[in-house]
């Protein structure tokens, strides 16, 4: 079996997910633990998200940005300044992130894997 390039690139790699929805959390899990990668998580809160990216070894991360009403910047911030890349998953488009978050990928919930 041939690995795409973005397989082959998240092979060893942690990645957090911030998801407040457990079905949706298990699906990108199982998405991305296919592609070799190793999940930390799934987060369902940004108190929780933050307490494993000081405990956990996070390489990469893909945050929902509303989790139970509340918005996931303070995550997306602290990831930034960890120099971590990170991806929106959203249902909403790029155009209505806040300025300063509109240079970072999203995700477009429906997820096509």
């Amino acid at each position: 079996m041939t690995l795409s390039v973005s397989q082959a690139s998240l092979i060893n790699r942690h990645v957090l997910i911030v998801e407040d929805e457990y079905f949706i959390a298990d699906d990108v899990a199982q998405v991305l633990e296919r592609a070799g990668a190793a999940v930390v998580g799934p987060a369902p809160t940004r108190e929780a998200a933050l307490a494993l990216l000081t405990s956990e070894r996070v390489d990469i991360a893909v945050l929902d940005i509303g989790l139970h009403g509340e918005p996931v910047f303070p995550v997306a911030d602290f990831l930034r300044t960890r120099v971590i890349p990170f991806i929106f998953a959203t249902g909403y488009s790029q155009a209505s992130l806040p300025a300063e978050y509109r240079d970072v990928a999203t995700w477009e919930k429906p997820f096509d894997a």
